[in-house]
């Protein structure tokens, strides 16, 4: 869709009525067929596709469904599979939660958030943090780590997931999911980088979500996405998952320009496998698939859980996708393909048929005996065995947590020194009286904050809480210390506080999840950005009583600070983001300066909801039919959208404190050698199939005397032989492919390549020249104070339209730099770092616009600049 078509994106015929809101005029989403199939010699994937095509053209349709349908909600141990192929030894595959651990597993870490480690601009420690949650998922069997995020990115700081991806900055998240991606499948998982794409809030993404909630609408929300914003925002993070070779992307709930995400054409078949090249599979999110063959030749791969609905025993694939292919609707050589992305991912993290670790934990009981087909109550057998897969992560998680911890201000508070007396304030510092894991999912706000809600969640192994922390520090440096673990406790606060020489360290939070859960009336998405719990209000009046008042936040992402943060008795800010397990002692580790801070804030803190330029959509706008939200600020969140209106932050992206001071001097420019931009050519091979299948219906019979028929579960076979009508149960059975399907939705011809895209023979994630070095920037970087510290130096771009974002962040690095010494950052700017999307041509373009570099600590401190020639 072209920028110039926003207008009727805001046109709303007719009037508001008290409880209604007329229905408006929709932006569309572009059709794109034949899905692609897979690329033999694509760079990176060559060996994986010889073995899939060698293990796929053994297999039966039927087993090949098999591959690409789950068996059903708690149809089997984790919270996804697909159907197994005994016939050839290969288990069910694992699919499990969460981007941050394993969720319903016992003995597993329970990891910083993406948000968090974020905050680090530690490549390493990314790519170690992914690397960590991999050897976990495979000591537990699973197959496939739903994570990492990029979907949402962020676009509003309410956003409910904004704590489960990583930044507002879709450079900062890119490099940090591909890291994770690389970490997770080194370790020999598949990443499933989620969620694509545009799902930016929890408010209105499922029907049968907002309808228990009482909200009548017929179907989930529309993300209405431009061509330019969606290619240079949040596109952007996906191209480096691609590039980083991750093996599967999950599909989102929501519609993009008014197209269900699990069967958008265009955002599947156009973007990702199109112009992207990714070789990977595409799997639903659960229960975001809502058509049958429409959705297969629209770039689908795999349904998740299987069923349509949970525990429904129906499913769009399973049977139907079997009758699709014996009836010509869809073509062989598409479900050839998924299944050949498939099996391709599994081996490209150096998996084999041979040596599958078994799935030794079950979702859904912490039993060690009870029924492996849980929701059918059949099966009685083992299903955990309790292994230990934890090894030393909690070391990992103690560092990350204090490498991401941010100081936002430091008035001479810290770091702490054998401090007198300790009054510790509030409830997130202590434990939550239900326990670490007592709220499902973690679906309340009690205790220290470490992890938010939802299915990103995993269980606790233990949870260090600040008050342990302190304690036992204390204790060592014969500190008094008091808490006082109640928000409501005022006056015993106050009393305490204004004791003599008290050192008051409030602890405060603001918490948000996933919208199947709500938390005092924040259904998913935040209601606004103060704190909870009257956190505002404590540290005003604990500040008001003593001079010497640090303040630690845990959150989700920005909260107001306005009324506060310059109080001349407020002495330390910090965002210690959501640790994780070690959140006590890596918070400790900074405030007593065993650990140098040196994280940067992955987003803005403002001084009001209204500057950040885009916001969660609460009501309805377009009667009963899917609410339509509308991405008019373009590529203008968070720093962007501050820069655009001259609105000064009250902490700028990118900014963080240190206990040593650094200076920065001689930038230098050096530019490479690089050819003109050529767009891509070429065809693509025919449609591959592999291997041939019966088409006689009584062949495709479910097989009683090999195996009994479970309850709900979801099978490829058919349960009668009269007619293909009655084998589907589908009251619409009948038509044909030309019929119902869009134009070119079957053709198996050879394609012609985007020419944005990648050559036959280059790795996925677009044209290979976009990822020239064009120019290598370097700056020194000397620490002028009296200790070691980490700096963190970043690069910012301006593109130079009139268009543009003022400033774009296009490099970082982490330097570790002794006192006096002097260490040269680098950093590499490639064609798409200082190119733009063009809208016309359908490929990315270095305008003529005077392009200039920035270094410096943070998005608002940039003392050295250069022009780009």
């Amino acid at each position: 869709m072209r920028s110039t078509l926003w207008a009727a994106l805001l046109a709303v015929t007719g009037s508001v009525a008290a409880n209604a809101v007329d229905k408006r005029d929709l932006t569309g989403s572009d059709p794109h067929y034949p899905s692609p199939w897979m690329n033999p010699t694509a760079q990176g994937w060559e060996d994986a596709y010889v073995k899939a095509r060698d293990f796929v053209s053994q297999l039966t349709l039927a087993e090949k469904v098999n591959l690409t349908t789950g068996v059903g909600w708690e149809g089997e141990q984790c919270v996804g599979q697909v159907g197994s192929i005994p016939r050839l030894g290969f288990r069910s595959l694992c699919m499990q939660d969460s981007p941050l651990g394993i969720r319903y597993a016992d003995y597993v870490s329970a990891f910083s958030s993406g948000q968090t480690v974020a905050a680090s601009f530690d490549r390493n420690l990314m790519y170690r943090r992914g690397q960590a949650m991999g050897v976990e998922n495979k000591i537990k069997g699973v197959d496939v780590l739903l994570g990492p995020v990029a979907g949402p990115i962020g676009r509003a700081p309410a956003g409910g997931r904004n704590w489960e991806g990583f930044s507002p900055d879709p450079y900062l998240t890119g490099v940090a999911i591909a890291e994770s991606i690389k970490g997770i499948q080194d370790a020999g998982v598949i990443a499933c980088a989620k969620h694509y794409i545009g799902n930016e809030q929890e408010h209105f993404r499922q029907v049968t979500e907002e309808q228990g909630y009482g909200v009548n609408i017929t179907e989930s929300m529309s993300a209405n996405i431009d061509d330019k914003t969606m290619h240079e925002l949040y596109l952007w993070p996906f191209v480096d998952a691609v590039r980083a070779g991750v093996g599967s992307i999950m599909c989102s709930y929501n519609q993009v320009n008014n197209s269900y995400g699990c069967q958008n054409s265009k955002t599947l078949n156009g973007l990702l496998k199109g112009e992207l090249g990714f070789q990977g599979f595409v799997m639903s999110d659960w229960q975001a698939q809502h058509t049958g063959a429409a959705s297969a030749v629209a770039g689908l791969d795999m349904t998740m859980p299987g069923d349509t609905l949970f525990n429904s025993g129906f499913s769009f694939w399973g049977t139907n996708l079997t009758l699709a292919v014996l009836n010509g609707t869809v073509p062989q050589y598409r479900v050839d393909d998924m299944a050949m992305r498939i099996m391709a991912a599994f081996f490209k993290v150096g998996r084999t048929v041979e040596d599958q670790i078994p799935i030794n934990f079950d979702s859904w009981t912490r039993d060690t005996y009870a029924n492996l087909h849980y929701a059918a109550n059949e099966g009685y057998q083992q299903v955990n065995w309790h292994v230990d897969a934890q090894e030393d992560h909690g070391d990992l998680i103690r560092e990350i947590g204090a490498k991401s911890t941010v100081l936002l201000k430091n008035n001479g508070a810290l770091p702490l020194n054998k401090p007198k007396f300790l009054a510790v304030i509030g409830e997130d510092a202590g434990p939550n009286p239900l326990g670490p894991n007592g709220c499902s999912d973690r679906g309340c706000d009690m205790g220290t904050l470490a992890m938010a809600w939802g299915s990103g969640s995993a269980d606790f192994p233990y949870l260090i809480t600040p008050i342990e922390a302190l304690q036992a520090q204390a204790v060592e440096d014969h500190t008094r210390i008091e808490a006082i673990l109640n928000n409501s406790a005022s006056d015993t606060i106050q009393t305490l506080v204004e004791q003599a020489g008290a050192t008051a360290i409030v602890f405060v939070n603001a918490d948000s999840g996933e919208g199947y859960i709500t938390v005092d009336g924040n259904q998913g998405d935040r209601k606004n950005l103060t704190l909870w719990g009257n956190g505002d209000e404590i540290i005003k009046n604990v500040s008001s009583s003593c001079n010497n008042t640090i303040v630690v936040i845990h959150s989700v992402g920005p909260t107001l600070v306005t009324d506060w943060y310059d109080s001349p008795n407020v002495t330390a800010i910090v965002w210690a983001g959501l640790p994780g397990q070690e959140s006590g002692r890596s918070l400790v580790d900074v405030l007593y300066g065993k650990v140098n801070p040196a994280g940067r804030t992955p987003f803005t803190w403002a001084a009001k909801r209204e500057d950040y330029g885009a916001d969660v959509l609460y009501d309805l706008n377009n009667g009963g039919d899917a609410p339509q939200l509308d991405f008019t600020e373009g590529v203008f969140i968070d720093y962007r959208a501050l820069d655009r209106a001259n609105i000064t932050p009250i902490y700028e992206f990118g900014f963080g404190l240190s206990y040593t001071t650094f200076e920065y001097s001689d930038i230098q420019v050096e530019k490479a050698s690089s050819g003109e931009y050529t767009p891509t050519t070429g065809q693509t091979a025919e449609a591959p199939s592999f291997g041939n299948y019966t088409t006689e219906l009584e062949d495709y019979l479910f097989p009683n005397s090999s195996f009994p028929y479970i309850w709900q579960y979801i099978y490829p076979y058919v349960n009668t032989t009269s007619s293909f009508k009655d084998a589907s149960m589908d009251p619409y059975y009948g038509q044909t492919a030309e019929e119902f399907l869009p134009a070119g939705a079957t053709d198996s011809d050879a394609q012609t390549l985007n020419p944005a895209g990648p050559g036959l023979e280059d790795e996925s994630g677009g044209n290979s020249q976009l990822f020239d070095t064009l120019y290598t920037v370097t700056a020194q970087i000397t620490n002028t104070g009296k200790i070691a510290g980490d700096e963190v130096p970043q690069l910012y771009v301006s593109l130079g339209g009139e268009d543009d974002p003022e400033i774009l962040l296009r490099g970082f690095d982490r330097l570790t730099i002794e006192p006096g010494a002097t260490a040269t950052f680098t950093a590499a700017l490639t064609r798409r770092d200082v190119s733009n999307w063009d809208v016309a041509s359908q490929n990315w373009a270095i305008t003529s616009s005077l392009k200039t570099v920035f270094v410096g600590p943070s998005s608002r401190k940039l003392p050295l600049k250069a022009a780009l020639s």
